[in-house]
């Protein structure tokens, strides 16, 4: 890995892409630890693309681990629509603060 934020993988063409972390967790239900990332491509709606893969957070020389379980996908699922409610929530409460704020 480069560094905390950012790593580099190999495509299928034998291509180097930056990747950016979005975020790191342990799943205790798995006993696994995840990466979720993105190279900042979009598909076909235009929304960037997330990937997550298993990988040993005390391994200097990362690997990456496909993720083969629907268990495991479920598991990340819920902490992505978690997250995005927060978001979601934390941008709307910005914006009627902002909206209350020009009201005054």
């Amino acid at each position: 890995m480069e560094d905390k934020n950012t790593f580099k993988i190999i495509n299928d063409n034998g291509e180097e892409i930056m990747c950016d972390v979005l975020f790191t967790f342990d799943s205790e239900e798995t006993k696994k630890s995840y990466i979720v990332y993105t190279d900042n491509s979009k598909d076909e709606q235009g929304n960037v693309q997330v990937f997550a893969s298993i990988y040993d957070p005390n391994q200097e020389d990362q690997k990456l681990e496909p993720i083969t379980t629907d268990k495991e996908w479920k598991v990340i699922e819920t902490i992505l629509n978690t997250l995005q409610e927060e978001i979601k929530k934390k941008i709307d409460g910005t914006a009627v603060s902002k909206g209350e704020d020009n009201e005054q």
